[in-house]
């Protein structure tokens, strides 16, 4: 099996956590190397990996064929150009870029160079929204009118990391946990016509955006996103309703959680929901009303890099492309500018 040689720009919670451990588990993939500035903790977990002190030496090493750019999110749109420059592939961590002409000019680069450029969105690959789709695609709910998605935390208590907290390009809830909603509607319902955003900074001392409320308005139905750190008790994660009944699921994915404990990928029960996890289905069936519990699939973000994989090695398309991303950014500025001006803005 052909080996893709795998380097890492951060190795912070998304490398520990989100990436190292699906590379170094799939057979197709080898954890080479990790750009670490100045201690070398990778190398403490994974003894065989290359520790380099710059992101200039590591792109110059031509054994490299993928780069992860996990870094903070300003700094996207700039390690991505300059790996595809050096005839690298490249994964991206959300949010893609923090505007569209950043989006757009990777998006055209990526063509230029013949390489795969993807966005990393791992939450496509939760249990709860693998559900999700798996109701929408088999058209259970009839036709969907609304739908309302949701990301909530309650965490009063501000990033350590300064970067997050700081007013850049890219700071805030929308670009953070923004990106994930807006990936899941785009995916189970395409772009919308317009967009309506509202945006708040709302915990103390805050200097970023920390509450988020979307509306996505299509031509036959309206989908809602909401994410905020002021949510104590957990309201269902994605509300559906449709002409046959409604479907609700709570967010409950484990993975983030068994990742951060130590736990690492390939068991059987791998990405397996709790049992009170499961969502509720009401539908009308040969006109009697039918409600029951539908228990949640099996996630598993280990199937994210099976289509890095494929798009790499075997010319397949990969699993979250670049245009998947530069749809998100443009829902993102949308939405900065509809708060900004409070209005609808149309989607071009």
């Amino acid at each position: 099996m052909q080996k893709i040689n795998t380097a890492i720009c951060s190795f912070g919670l998304s490398g520990k956590v989100f990436h190292s451990p699906f590379i170094s588990r799939h057979p197709g993939f080898n954890l080479y190397a990790v750009w670490e500035r100045s201690n070398q903790i990778a190398k403490e977990i994974y003894p065989d990996v290359i520790s380099y002190s710059s992101f200039e030496d590591m792109l110059a090493d031509k054994a490299i064929d993928l780069i992860i750019v996990n870094t903070p999110n300003y700094t996207h749109y700039e390690f991505a150009k300059q790996a595809l420059h050096a005839q690298k592939h490249v994964v991206v961590e959300k949010p893609f870029t923090v505007n569209v002409n950043e989006a757009e000019e990777l998006v055209a680069l990526a063509k230029k160079q013949r390489r795969i450029l993807s966005p990393f969105q791992n939450r496509r690959y939760d249990s709860d929204f693998k559900t999700v789709k798996k109701i929408v695609d088999e058209g259970i709910l009839g036709e969907i009118v609304e739908a309302e998605f949701h990301y909530d935390r309650y965490n009063l208590i501000l990033s350590h990391k300064e970067h997050k907290e700081t007013p850049r390009a890219g700071a805030g809830i929308l670009h953070d946990l923004g990106p994930h909603l807006i990936d899941q509607a785009l995916h189970l319902f395409g772009m919308p016509e317009s967009v309506f955003g509202c945006l708040r900074t709302l915990r103390p001392s805050s200097r970023v955006n920390d509450y988020l409320d979307i509306l996505l308005f299509y031509p036959a139905k309206t989908v809602r996103l909401k994410s905020g750190y002021i949510i104590k008790e957990a309201v269902p994660s994605f509300v559906l309703h449709g002409f046959n009944g409604s479907f609700l699921k709570p967010r409950a994915d484990v993975q983030e959680d068994i990742l951060q404990a130590g736990a690492m990928p390939g068991s059987p029960d791998w990405g397996t929901a709790p049992e009170g996890a499961k969502g509720i289905l009401n539908v009308n069936h040969n006109g009697e009303t039918v409600r029951e519990f539908v228990p949640s699939l099996q996630g598993n973000y280990m199937e994210y890099y099976d289509g890095i994989y494929e798009a790499i090695v075997n010319n397949g398309p990969p699993p979250i492309s670049a245009e998947d991303g530069l749809k998100v950014m443009k829902i993102i500025e949308a939405a900065q500018e509809s708060d900004k001006h409070k209005m609808i803005i149309e989607i071009k």
